[in-house]
């Protein structure tokens, strides 16, 4: 009589295939490359309204010592926003100065960005003039006829 080898009891297999495994991370990789650009330019875009607040808020104070004093320089007791104490102001990643008090009549005020903000810089003048420089090549768009505070938006001519 011979004997018939035993079934073997089939098992259900535990854990995952090297495939798998490979697949799973190659889709993580692709999803982290489309995102991570998207993430950073929405992170820049919010911390870019920091130079604008500023700008404005030192715009506001330079235009009521001109309401009070009919001129934008110092006349005593009264100091302009642009000489008292120290003549800048940190707004989050933007330190906001005042680049030019040329005489009575004008001033520029400028934010220049730090961090990830680097190399962005944004003006403003006695007459609204706005301006943005971006970093060469980041995508951003310069102008010198406003602000620029979203990626790929244009300069109006």
């Amino acid at each position: 009589m011979t004997v018939s080898p035993r079934p073997r009891i089939r098992r259900p297999s535990r854990g995952f295939t090297l495939i798998e495994v490979m697949v799973v991370v190659a889709i993580i990789g692709i999803l982290a490359a489309i995102s991570y650009p998207s993430y950073r330019d929405y992170v820049i875009r919010g911390r870019l309204v920091d130079a604008t607040n500023g700008l404005s808020t030192m715009r506001a104070d330079m235009e009521r010592h001109f309401q009070d004093q009919r001129t934008y320089a110092t006349v005593p007791p009264f100091i302009t926003p642009c000489a008292r104490g120290v003549a800048t102001r940190t707004f989050g990643d933007f330190v906001v100065t005042c680049i030019g008090l040329l005489d009575a009549g004008n001033y520029t005020l400028q934010a220049a960005g730090s961090g990830v903000t680097n190399n962005f810089t944004f003006t403003v003048n006695n007459l609204d003039v706005r301006t943005t420089a971006a970093p060469a090549g980041s995508g951003w768009t310069s102008c010198v006829t406003r602000w620029i505070t979203k990626k790929g938006d244009a300069c109006p001519p």
